[in-house]
């Protein structure tokens, strides 16, 4: 039986999240126990989370320096500078009860919730964090740190750029072969919204149809 030890950065709701989804994934012959969460917030070390120990940095290094990590942070900036910081190796976390097909491409450090659905020709990119029973399309490219919150939904021919946001129950509609839908770079998807055409890099779309934001 395999052991891969991790340590979940971030103890709040998403982290404790990913602590019951490594719980959930440690069935056959791999398990996940999760050491510790990391918490950049001193008033938390000390404490225990879901009967998991909260620990700084510097402790859970040298507590833990073969756990791998899971970047448990909601926002694709913050979760990108996380990484980029860390030495530790990264694991990746899909739910049981994900569906996908044998052509579906996985990075590393992803997470992928329960009762989610891909279906075939995808490609999710690293630190790509997918939560609670979404689904995406064939022909789909999430680039790295991209977030679907929970019930959103990514139709075929869609090609999204790093660190793109997708709120909860949006939907974006299907680009076609020679023009995917193209979601650009640090691009955030409003919950609720329904995305119809391509999104330049860095806008917010809100609504139905989704329309970019304008300053007050």
């Amino acid at each position: 039986m395999q052991t891969i030890p991790i340590l979940v950065y971030g103890s709040g709701g998403f982290g404790r999240e990913v602590a019951w989804l490594a719980e959930e994934c440690s069935v056959g012959q791999t398990r996940y126990p999760v050491c510790a969460f990391v918490d950049d917030d001193d008033s938390t070390h000390g404490v225990d989370v879901n009967e998991i120990p909260v620990m700084g940095w510097d402790a859970a290094t040298r507590a833990f320096p073969d756990a791998r990590m899971i970047a448990a942070v909601g926002s694709p900036q913050v979760r990108a500078g996380i990484v980029a910081r860390s030495a530790w190796a990264t694991s990746r976390l899909v739910h049981p009860s994900v569906l996908h097909s044998r052509f579906v491409e996985i990075g590393e450090g992803t997470v992928i919730c329960a009762r989610t659905v891909l279906t075939t020709n995808i490609v999710l990119g690293r630190h790509v964090q997918i939560n609670l029973s979404c689904t995406i399309g064939h022909d789909v490219v999430m680039g790295d740190y991209s977030t679907l919150a929970p019930g959103a939904h990514i139709s075929g021919w869609v090609h999204m750029g790093a660190r793109v946001y997708v709120g909860t129950g949006a939907v974006i509609l299907p680009g076609t072969p020679g023009a995917p839908l193209v979601i650009g770079d640090d691009a955030v998807i409003g919950a609720g919204a329904v995305v119809r055409a391509s999104v330049e890099p860095g806008t917010t779309m809100v609504g139905v149809p989704a329309k970019p934001t304008r300053a007050r």
